[in-house]
């Protein structure tokens, strides 16, 4: 029994350590990605290559999964509103759910699970091949080479993914109220552009900044972080896509609380 106990809290304590051994190598990795942004030399192309990767090529599972976002709200809410007679709110309730929430942070949780788990994977291969071990032999700093374009690629293009990801959740939506409930397409306009605030659409993009920041820190601390080959290689992708969807939704907690409670 008493040995049992001990055993609990031995896990527990290596849980711990582990955890703060974590966030103490996660941040010194932050640290030092922030402060090579600003050194040059800037490499544009190595930061549009990775635009590419993480925005453009995310467009049609972010379109896939948004406009089904969409549709499934608009026949949520009309399950409900249909029995009070008030079908023309849907799209009020569509717009701000997919504005301020739904839409930054499943287009988070998307980008995440594809290039975030490509991240890991492609750094945790060049960390088993003692790559990055070669760039710092040629004095190439791995984070101010690695790090930099994927953090400045993925705080650029998750706003333009999000809004993106937001009009495509909007229209579907459209296609159920106007298809379905007979609501004129005019007045689901009116009714989406009347409820939207400039305040919603602003808190819903700058959260994105910072989801892309996460999903860029983890997935790369996670790579270079790799340990015991392909299988470890595969452990560190697990871990960055895991741990990157709970931080994000953590992170999203907290803005907003921060931006509807603290904020006026």
């Amino acid at each position: 029994m008493l040995t049992s106990i001990l055993n609990i809290f031995i896990n527990l304590g290596r849980r711990i350590l582990a955890y703060v051994y974590f966030m103490g190598g996660l941040s010194n990795l932050a640290v030092q990605t922030l402060f090579w942004v600003f050194i040059p030399p800037f490499k544009k192309n190595r930061i549009l290559e990775q635009a590419k990767k993480a925005g453009i090529d995310s467009f049609p599972i972010v379109s896939l999964v948004a406009f089904f976002i969409g549709v499934i709200m608009a026949l949520q809410t009309a399950y409900q509103l249909q029995r009070l007679g008030s079908e023309m709110y849907i799209a009020s309730i569509v717009a701000l759910s997919l504005v301020r929430e739904l839409g930054p942070v499943i287009t988070a949780l998307v980008v995440a699970g594809r290039f975030g788990a490509a991240v890991a994977a492609e750094l945790g291969s060049m960390q088993v091949t003692e790559q990055i071990d070669a760039l710092e032999t040629l004095a190439t700093n791995p984070v101010k080479y690695l790090v930099v374009p994927r953090l400045l690629a993925l705080s650029l293009m998750m706003p333009v993914l999000t809004l993106y990801a937001d009009i495509i959740g909007i229209l579907g939506g459209w296609l159920i109220c106007v298809q379905k409930l007979g609501i004129s397409s005019s007045m689901y306009l009116h009714i989406t552009f009347d409820a939207l605030l400039y305040k919603d659409l602003f808190t819903g993009l700058a959260k994105t900044v910072f989801f892309g920041m996460i999903i860029a820190f983890v997935s790369c601390y996670e790579g270079f972080n790799v340990e015991g080959g392909a299988e470890g290689v595969g452990k560190a992708t697990t871990r960055a896509v895991v741990t990157s969807f709970i931080m994000i939704i953590a992170a999203d907690c907290f803005f907003t609380a921060l931006f509807y409670f603290i904020l006026p």
